[in-house]
C-alpha cells in the first residue's frame, strides 16, 4: 500500500496548496447555510388582498378586519367597484380579491347563509394555493364564530359542533427551516465534495502530471481510491461545519444518533465522490467538467426531495429520484435529525447508497485508461 500511501500524501499537499481551499470548505458553506434557509421558506405572507364590500356592515367589517389581522394578508385596496378591484390583478398589485355582496349582513341572518367571491390571480401555483387555503380558513374560522354567537342560549344543542383535536409530531412548531436545513446541507456536501472530485482529474490533465502518474507502478484501483480518501475527509469536514451551524444559528439538535448520521455520510460520499471522478475519467478540461456537474447539480436539487416532495412526482421521475444517492441522504437526514430514526430504519437506504457508489466507482477505474 506504499504507493497509496506516496499518492495520499501527494493530494493532500496539492489541496492544501489551493489558496481557495479554506474559502470552498468553510466561507462558502457557512454562509448559504445560514442563508439559504431564511429565503427557501414555502411559509407564505404578504399576500395582497383587494376587498370589495358591498354591505358596509358590521358583520363585513369584522370578517375585513379578521382577514387583515391574521398577518398573511396585506391589504391591498378598499372598494366598492369589482372593475378597480380586477385592475389591481391585472396590475399585480392584487394577489386575491374578495367580494363581499350587498346584504351579507341580512341574508346571513334572515336565510342563515350568504356566497362570498374569491378571485386568485393563479400565475404563482404556490402562492395562489396557499392564499386561498389561508383566506378560506379564516372565512371558516368566521363562520363558526358568528354561528356560535348567534346559537339560542335556552337550545344550545340546535347547533351541532364536531371538536377537533390536532396533533402535531416530530416538528409540533411546524418550524419550516427544521425542515429545510438538514436537506440544505446534503446539497451543500454533494456540491463541494462532488465538484471537487469532478475537477481533480481534469486539473492533472491541464497541468500534465497525469502523464507522469500513467507511467508508474500504481494501479488504477490505488490511483482511484487516492482520489477518493481526501475528498472523504473534506465532506465530514463541511459536514460537521453544517452540523455545528444548525445547532448554533438554528437550535437544532438531532433526536436521533449523530453517529448514524455519519455512517450514512461515509457512505453517501462513496457514492457522490464516484460520480465525480466518473465525470472527471470523461472530461478534458475543467470547464467541461464544471458544465457537467452543474447540470447534474440542478437535476438533483430540483428532483431529490430537497423543496418538492417526491410523493407527489410522476411515477417515471420517482423512478428516476431513486437512482440519486441525493434524495436517500436528504431523507435520511430528515429521518434522524426530526423524527429520531435508528440504523434499523435507514438500512434499506444505506443499501441502495452503497450499490449506487459501488457502480458508480467501478464505473470510475474501467474508464480511467491509464497508459504505461
Amino acid at each position: 500500500m506504499r504507493p497509496l500511501w506516496f499518492l495520499l500524501q501527494k493530494e493532500f499537499r496539492q489541496i492544501f496548496r489551493d489558496k481557495g481551499f479554506i474559502g470552498r470548505l468553510f466561507i462558502a458553506p457557512a454562509i448559504q447555510l445560514i442563508l439559504l434557509p431564511l429565503a427557501a421558506n414555502y411559509t407564505i405572507k404578504n399576500i395582497n388582498i383587494a376587498i370589495v364590500d358591498h354591505d358596509h356592515s358590521e358583520v363585513s367589517a369584522k370578517l375585513t378586519e379578521k382577514i387583515l389581522s391574521s398577518g398573511y394578508f396585506k391589504l391591498a385596496g378598499a372598494t366598492d367597484f369589482n372593475s378597480k378591484a380586477e385592475k389591481l390583478i391585472e396590475d399585480d398589485k392584487a394577489d386575491i380579491v374578495l367580494e363581499i355582496p350587498e346584504g351579507f349582513d341580512r341574508y346571513l341572518i334572515n336565510e342563515g347563509s350568504q356566497n362570498l367571491a374569491i378571485q386568485v390571480n393563479a400565475i404563482n401555483g404556490v402562492k395562489a394555493s396557499v392564499g386561498y387555503a389561508y383566506l378560506s380558513g379564516i372565512i371558516t374560522d368566521y363562520n363558526n364564530q358568528i354561528r356560535l354567537d348567534w346559537v339560542d342560549p335556552n337550545n344550545p344543542g340546535t347547533l351541532p359542533t364536531i371538536p377537533v383535536i390536532s396533533s402535531f409530531w416530530y416538528n409540533p412548531a411546524l418550524t419550516y427551516y427544521i425542515f429545510m436545513v438538514p436537506a440544505i446541507l446534503v446539497s451543500l456536501v454533494t456540491g463541494i465534495a462532488g465538484l471537487s472530485a469532478a475537477f481533480n482529474i481534469v486539473k492533472e490533465k491541464e497541468i500534465g502530471t497525469i502523464e507522469q502518474i500513467n507511467v508508474t507502478p500504481i494501479k488504477k484501483y490505488q490511483f482511484i481510491l487516492g482520489k477518493l480518501l481526501p475528498f472523504i475527509v473534506m465532506g465530514a469536514v463541511v459536514f460537521t461545519v453544517g452540523m455545528l451551524i444548525a445547532l448554533i444559528g438554528y437550535r437544532i439538535v438531532p433526536v436521533g444518533n449523530v453517529f448514524i448520521l455519519y455512517l450514512f455520510l461515509l457512505d453517501f460520499l462513496f457514492a457522490i465522490l464516484g460520480f465525480g471522478l466518473l465525470v472527471s475519467t470523461y472530461a478534458e478540461t475543467q470547464q467541461q467538467a464544471n458544465s457537467l456537474m452543474f447540470l447534474f447539480m440542478m437535476v438533483f436539487n430540483m428532483m431529490s426531495g430537497l423543496y418538492t416532495p417526491i410523493d407527489s412526482m410522476p411515477i417515471w421521475a420517482k423512478f428516476i429520484t431513486h437512482l440519486f444517492p441525493v434524495s436517500y441522504f436528504i431523507d435520511v437526514m430528515r429521518m434522524v435529525v426530526i423524527k429520531g430514526s435508528g440504523i434499523a430504519d435507514i438500512s434499506m437506504h444505506m443499501l441502495y447508497v452503497f450499490l449506487i457508489g459501488l457502480v458508480l466507482n467501478t464505473w470510475a477505474i474501467l474508464n480511467y485508461r491509464k497508459t504505461t
